[in-house]
Parts: structure tokens; sequence; C-alpha cells
């Protein structure tokens, strides 16, 4: 009996593994893999790094900026010299997000500019991760992951009013902010 339990644990205990491990790459697993290689931008930012003190929030957007708990942003700057580099790796992003996992939110942009995607992990109403890629035609791409608990997606979509009017004197975060101008 107890050899047959332990056999029992073993097994299940493998398929554990062996289906973890035939995930694919992850977007998570992405952002640790490039944010230190060349042509990419990358920012971490807790949310009380965010100064919104002097900016009059709505309720709504009070309660979506408290939900959030930090932000990852990657960008890819594109150059006339790593355009097939740049292509590469926009496939990558575009597969990782394919997965069923996240569903998306909202689309647009057009073909001469740029586009964007926004999906979300989690349900319709409560989400725990928030992803905004966009590219842009002559710029690069960049992605956002805005990781937080229970957020509401509705309610986070009205923080973007926001963006416009925080100050930051961390240069890495002006930098990165400037590659959507």
């Amino acid at each position: 009996m107890y050899q047959s339990i332990k056999n029992s644990v073993v097994v299940l205990f493998l398929v554990a593994v062996l289906t973890s491990c035939n995930q694919g790459e992850t977007l998570q697993g992405y952002y640790v893999a490039n944010q230190e290689s060349p042509n990419f931008i990358s920012v971490d930012v807790p949310s009380s790094f965010v100064n919104v003190e002097n900016i009059d929030l709505t309720e709504d957007q009070k309660e979506a900026y408290d939900s959030v708990d930090k932000l990852n942003m990657l960008g890819y700057t594109l150059t006339e010299d790593n355009v097939e580099a740049f292509n590469a790796e926009l496939i990558k992003i575009k597969t990782i997000l394919a997965d069923e996992k996240y569903q998306e939110l909202i689309r647009g942009g057009n073909s001469r500019d740029g586009k964007f995607v926004v999906k979300y992990i989690g349900t319709d109403h409560l989400i725990d991760e928030l992803i905004i890629f966009g590219s842009a035609t002559e710029k690069g791409f960049a992605i956002i992951r805005v990781l937080g608990d229970d957020m509401n997606p509705a309610k986070i979509l009205k923080l973007g009013d926001v963006i416009n009017q925080m100050e930051t004197e961390e240069n890495s975060i002006k930098e990165f902010m400037d590659f959507f101008q």
C-alpha cells in the first residue's frame, strides 16, 4: 500500500514537471532574457515610485492606481542596422501574445504610423496582468506589463489620462516615455 502511494506521488510529480516545462516562452521570460540586450531599453517601476500627489484623480482612477503593484517596460529601438533583428523580435512577441491565456481588450492603430494591442490575464472584471504592446513603424516596439492584484480593466484604462500629467525625475522613465513621442 505504501509503495502504491509512493509511486502515485512520483507519477503525479513527473506529470506536473513535464507539463509545466512545455509551456513555451512567456512574456516574463522574454522580458528577463532581453532586458539587458543591445537595442532594448527596460524599466521596472514600482507603483509607489510614480508620484500622483499633484494630480486630481477620479475615484475610479484612484482605485485603479491602488490596484497596481508595478510596471515592467521593455522597448526595442529600430535603426537602419537592425531591421532584420527587429522583425525577428516582433515575431517572437506576437507569438507569445497569441497564446490563449492573453485575452484581447482593445486593438488599434494603422500600418503607416503603428499599431497597438491591449491584452490581459484574468477575468473580465478582475485581472492580474495588463499588457500593452505597441509597434511604431519607424521607431520600434514597446511592451508594458502592468502587474497588480484584482485590477479592474475598465478602471485601469482610465489611468491613460493621468500619464500625460505625471512628472518624473527618473531618466530611464523619461527615456522610455520619449520612445512614444
